[in-house]
């Protein structure tokens, strides 16, 4: 097939392809099939062994709202100081006027929505939850949006529908804090009665559906979700915006909010993996991921629709709640072989699965080559043929087709502020203070007083610091980390240099 853009006989112009992007929340290297997870995900592994799938890809941050910020906008998240994980009523962190990857494809004559987990902040400030929330995903270049503000286990737990509380009773508003609760409402802290669902961290403000959130709520009760029917309420809405929109071209991001917790597995899926609510709830996602290429195929569409299925960030067992991850992990390794996890800055953290899948038009194949989830932007800029670039995106079309292993040559990745380099085989974390572990979640931060450096082609489990040894590629990589990050880097998270 032809690549669409400007280059080939107007006569011969191939139709727009529709392009859905599947997001999970918090889905490790090793947690599906495919990438030797113990978990039985037939769905995900029938994009993989249709299309291509990357050992390396990456997301660019191991924490969500710095992923979703540089997935939409092609831009280092750590260029934008406030895309860190946000509460649920941060505002809005992109800015209206930026181009975004749903604005550069609605000008390309794309239909765009989003359905799911949004992460990325709504209005300009203390926001009224009983009018139209606005800015918010419909003003930044989606045309239609069926959201949860923040994560499942943030305040407020109500969908928002192209920015409207759905179900609000007028009489019983809405509102939400963070700093404070409201007077007579009860929280996880002091009335552990009334919760179905322990906190173990973090986890034990305003209680609903049994489960303690962070933040605080009141009223609004008619519009209160149900936990164990968000995954079925995500996948109704965005089998409906196919088939409104099948006509297309559409751009859908489907962002689903598994395995992040609480994992509230449907009672149809509880007990199915053997690993506890953790696992069910990645057989639940599983399913949904089929059950929208079945209504791509229900509908003829699935041969002129790209489909590209990746993570936020790598995974956590104890992530806030007692849930039996920890204990009933068996086997199964989330991070496959890598090191780390979320909020870490070893591997586990940001390479994540990524898969690309086009009946028909993507010959099947496993690529080594080095991508990220930033360079989305530029290379389906290049497949409709449209002149944008994102700041950081590089145009990797090729690679995502099947059609080159080349990929990126560096990439830096972040977690939490901190940031470090991989370059070719190589990765290089400089010096940063604090804790090596992250107790609360028993995973490692990739924190030291020393710098660490890896060869990964040859140590994928990060075990062998080779800093002190290899002097010459050390200096190499701090000099090309410091000039990627420039005068921010120091403004921004300044280096103990030795």
């Amino acid at each position: 097939m032809a690549l669409l853009g400007g280059c080939q006989d107007q006569k011969q112009v191939t139709p727009l392809p529709n392009i859905v992007i599947i997001y999970l929340d918090d889905l490790g290297y090793g947690d599906i099939g495919v990438y030797g997870g113990e978990i039985k995900t037939p769905h995900m592994d029938q994009l993989a062994e249709g299309g291509v799938r990357f050992t390396m890809g990456y997301s660019s941050s191991a924490t969500s709202t710095p992923s979703r910020y540089a997935l939409l906008t092609g831009e280092y998240p750590w260029r934008n100081k406030n895309a860190q994980i946000l509460p649920g009523e941060a505002p809005l962190i992109i800015d209206t006027a930026k181009m975004t990857l749903p604005k550069m494809l609605r000008e390309k004559g794309y239909h765009t929505g989003i359905v799911g987990k949004w992460h990325l902040g709504l209005g300009i400030g203390s926001v009224d939850w009983n009018q139209r929330v606005t800015p918010g995903p419909n003003e930044v270049g989606f045309d239609y949006s069926f959201i949860m503000a923040a994560t499942q286990d943030r305040t407020p737990t109500v969908y928002l529908e192209d920015g409207h509380v759905v179900g609000l009773d007028p009489d019983d508003p809405l509102l939400v804090s963070y700093e404070v609760n409201f007077e007579g409402e009860p929280t996880g802290l002091d009335n552990p009665e009334l919760c179905t669902m322990r906190w173990h961290h973090g986890h034990n403000n305003s209680i609903h559906n049994g489960i303690p959130r962070i933040g605080f709520q009141k009223g609004g009760k008619s519009a209160m979700w149900t936990d164990e029917e968000m995954a079925d309420d995500f996948l109704s809405k965005a089998k409906e915006y196919i088939r409104s929109q099948k006509g297309g071209p559409f751009f859908l991001y489907y962002a689903m909010q598994q395995p992040h917790v609480p994992r509230t597995p449907h009672p149809r899926f509880v007990g199915s993996s053997g690993l506890g609510p953790r696992g069910d709830v990645i057989v639940e996602a599983d399913w949904c991921v089929g059950e929208l290429l079945k209504t791509l195929e229900e509908e003829n569409l699935l041969e002129n629709t790209l489909v590209i299925f990746s993570s936020d960030n790598g995974p956590v067992l104890n992530d806030g709640y007692y849930d039996d991850a920890v204990e009933k992990q068996g086997n199964h390794l989330p991070a496959g072989p890598l090191r780390g996890g979320k909020y870490s800055l070893y591997e586990a953290g940001t390479r994540v699965p990524l898969l690309v899948y086009w009946k028909g038009t993507i010959e099947p194949a496993v690529s080594d080559a080095m991508v990220s989830q930033l360079d989305l932007f530029s290379s389906l800029a290049r497949l409709v043929g449209s002149e944008e670039r994102g700041p950081d995106s590089e145009e990797l079309l090729d690679e995502f087709l099947g059609k080159n292993n080349q990929g990126r040559a560096e990439l830096i990745i972040e977690a939490a502020t901190r940031t470090a380099l991989r370059k070719g085989d190589w990765v290089m974390i400089p010096p940063y203070k604090g804790a090596a572990i992250n107790k609360m979640v028993n995973i490692e931060l990739g924190n030291s007083n020393e710098y660490q450096l890896y060869n990964l082609r040859e140590d994928i489990r990060q075990q062998e610091n080779l800093a002190a040894s290899e002097p010459e590629k050390l200096q190499e990589m701090i000099e090309a980390f410091e000039q990627a990050r420039g005068i921010e880097f120091q403004q921004v998270q300044p280096l103990e240099l030795k």
